[in-house]
């Protein structure tokens, strides 16, 4: 089985959001502004239900496609904001609502921003009230 680079690891991660049809997904290369990570994936979800989803399937797939585990993953059960760190790469999964309280898109504007599966990215729901 070949060994992930983190840059693929990054997008496989997004790739598996989407497929749960995770919107807003940002991913960031923070190689240059970070001693604790090379890329950040920020998704968001529409409910708990949809959050624990997304980050169940960027768990599994990157567990049974290609043998790839966590070193933690925090607030699954809540499924308001979903931490998931390969080290290398740290995933955040949050309720849109929560996403916009602790703005980590605004923490690490100065990211550079890199592309995500083309074609499949989902935008920001229309406001919903």
């Amino acid at each position: 089985m070949k060994i992930l680079q983190s840059q693929e690891r990054a997008q496989l991660c997004a790739a598996y959001a989407l497929d749960k049809k995770a919107f807003d997904v940002r991913l960031l290369d923070v190689r240059k502004i970070s001693s604790l990570t090379d890329y950040l994936l920020i998704a968001s979800g529409r409910s708990d239900r949809q959050v624990q989803a997304v980050a169940d399937s960027i768990h599994l797939g990157l567990k049974k496609d290609h043998a790839t585990m966590p070193l933690a993953i925090e607030g699954m059960k809540e499924g308001r904001w979903v931490l998931i760190d390969y080290g290398d790469v740290m995933v955040h999964v949050f309720q849109d609502s929560v996403r916009e309280y602790y703005d980590l898109d605004g923490l690490w504007s100065e990211a550079a921003e890199l592309a995500v599966a083309e074609g499949t990215q989902q935008e920001r729901p229309a406001d919903r009230s």
